[in-house]
């Protein structure tokens, strides 16, 4: 009866029920954290991990700018039958770069995180154009202004890489003066394919044999 009792005063009580749950999320937030604040692996680059260059980055902005995160994952989990569709499972170490990360937590659309190679530069121009034109059943909205608009209307490069260098990305002096250089001439729909080009690119086969290696 005490319990139920307990129960009821919860209930009763607004400002108590929220702090219980504030309580209760604060713990499992806790645990799941903790963990991952010293679990060096999370922010150590996979051997072939980069940071993006300008138009890559660039790419990246426009990428979160038009909300492809919102509808496309780029976290493949180690289970057979995503390995089987969409590639090798997601390693912490390929994300060490991406300020945010852009795991997604819905797929209205497949997972991209290997995407990189996968069709050609023209295939993914005609599919941002008109979707349905290479995938009839697409519900994918089209994006015909990514051919109008030029890379560096995007946004400030510079600013942006030196952000991120004070965060750690190992950005030099000379990649940052020429970052606009790399934008010359290039439109929005040219940087996000090079973003997307180079999705799951850091994979390398000799990742699977050093984890079977250290089981």
């Amino acid at each position: 009866m005490n319990g139920l009792n307990l129960h009821k005063k919860l209930e009763e009580n607004t400002g108590l029920l929220i702090f219980g749950i504030l309580f209760v999320s604060a713990i499992g937030g806790l645990v799941q954290i903790i963990p991952s604040l010293n679990d060096e692996s999370l922010s150590t680059p996979t051997v072939n991990t980069r940071v993006y260059d300008a138009v890559e980055l660039t790419g990246r902005d426009i990428y979160i700018r038009e909300g492809c995160h919102v509808c496309h994952s780029q976290q493949i989990r180690p289970l057979v039958a995503e390995v089987e569709r969409y590639g090798p499972y997601s390693r912490a170490g390929e994300f060490a770069y991406d300020r945010p990360f852009l795991w997604g937590s819905k797929r209205t659309g497949p997972d991209l995180h290997r995407v990189g190679g996968k069709y050609t530069d023209i295939w993914h121009e005609v599919h941002l154009l008109n979707p349905r034109s290479v995938v009839p059943e697409s519900i994918m909205p089209a994006y015909p202004w990514l051919f109008e608009r030029t890379a560096s209307q995007a946004g400030n490069i510079e600013k942006k890489m030196k952000a991120l260098k004070t965060l750690g990305h190992p950005y030099t002096a000379e990649e940052i003066a020429n970052a606009s250089l790399a934008l010359e001439g290039l439109r929005e729909i040219d940087a996000l394919v090079r973003y997307l080009q180079m999705l799951g690119s850091s994979y390398d086969e000799n990742m699977d044999e050093i984890e079977m290696e250290g089981m």
